[in-house]
């Protein structure tokens, strides 16, 4: 049975990003585990390991979630708030999951729970260079209780522009960053990136954007961050046009590569867009990715998990680690 009284203790935390650590040492306290052990990530917060015997397969996924915090609301059905899919349903579906492997005499697997996974994984880069290792990794992540064939990699840029301020009457005598900005991203619209016939368009999205400039003069410098989502046939292709730029200064500041993932006979499988910890950790020799709730309510106001979807979710890691 799932501990639903746990699970809104879990979803009671604010752990955005870099505040995970009271809900790391709550849960380091409060789950039931013959072996647990703390790994500092380094930049204040902490990884999780719980394990049952030496584990062979590894349930893992984040404590971390993006802002705002949402306080959350406990339905029969309907579970609403911060990380409720995103990915504290994970968390509890994976504990829940051990827990009746365990009752059952089973032993060999773990609960690997990762901070900084929503700004950089930053967790599980942490954890990657342990000496632990096991055969297969379990990623927890909203995909409607599907497996992920194959998802996209990711890239990420700082962006620089730099104009001449001016008197915003005579913009003839200045140059305005935000007219180069808007002018990159026009080109950017433009630009044709191969389509990949698994993972299919390539996509991006702008964030950070920032021109402290009055309204009456020029803007002298834009910055900003572009994060692109990649494909098998994009990736190489994205980092070579962004780093030739010539009309903007750019800073590659990280990411990962496209990559397929192991599917078992018998589960619903597809590609996903989103990115996860998977790429990051290199301590186990199979990943397959596979949790319950929706991608489309992952970052939402209204954020939300059924709590059919989290029986279903404990069933198939029950399942998974028997085929495995």
């Amino acid at each position: 049975m799932i501990e639903y009284n746990l699970f809104e203790d879990i979803l009671g935390f604010d752990s955005t990003s870099g505040k995970e650590r009271p809900l790391a040492e709550f849960l380091a306290r409060r789950l039931e585990a013959p072996e647990a052990e703390t790994f500092e990530v380094g930049d204040g917060t902490v990884n999780l390991l719980f394990k049952w015997g030496r584990p062979r397969v590894v349930f893992c996924t984040h404590m971390d979630t993006v802002p705002p915090y949402i306080a959350p609301r406990m339905g029969d059905e309907v579970i609403s708030g911060r990380g409720s899919c995103d990915a504290k349903g994970q968390i509890i579906a994976m504990y829940t999951a051990c827990r009746r492997l365990a009752a059952a005499g089973k032993s060999g697997f773990g609960l690997l729970l990762l901070s900084g996974e929503e700004t950089g994984s930053w967790g599980a880069k942490a954890f990657s260079k342990e000496p632990f290792t096991a055969d297969l990794l379990v990623i927890g992540e909203p995909t409607e209780n599907k497996m992920v064939s194959a998802s996209k990699g990711t890239k990420s840029y700082e962006l620089i522009f730099k104009g001449e301020p001016f008197h915003s009457g005579y913009p003839q005598f200045g140059k305005s960053a935000v007219d180069l900005f808007v002018d990159f991203v026009e080109k950017l619209r433009g630009q044709a990136f191969p389509f990949d016939d698994i993972l299919g368009e390539t996509t991006w999205n702008i964030g950070q954007l920032s021109s402290n400039n009055p309204q009456n003069i020029l803007s002298p410098e834009l910055r900003c961050r572009l994060y692109f989502r990649t494909t098998f046939a994009s990736d190489g292709a994205v980092h070579e046009w962004m780093m030739k730029r010539e009309d903007v200064q750019v800073r590659f500041v990280g990411g990962d590569i496209p990559a397929r993932y192991t599917v078992l006979p018998g589960f619903p499988s597809g590609p996903v867009a989103f990115g996860s910890d998977a790429p990051h950790l290199h301590n186990f020799s199979r990943k397959i990715i596979c949790g319950p709730g929706s991608i489309r309510y992952a970052h939402r106001s209204d954020e939300h998990i059924l709590a059919s979807d989290l029986e279903t979710a404990v069933e198939n890691y029950v399942k998974i680690f028997e085929m495995a």
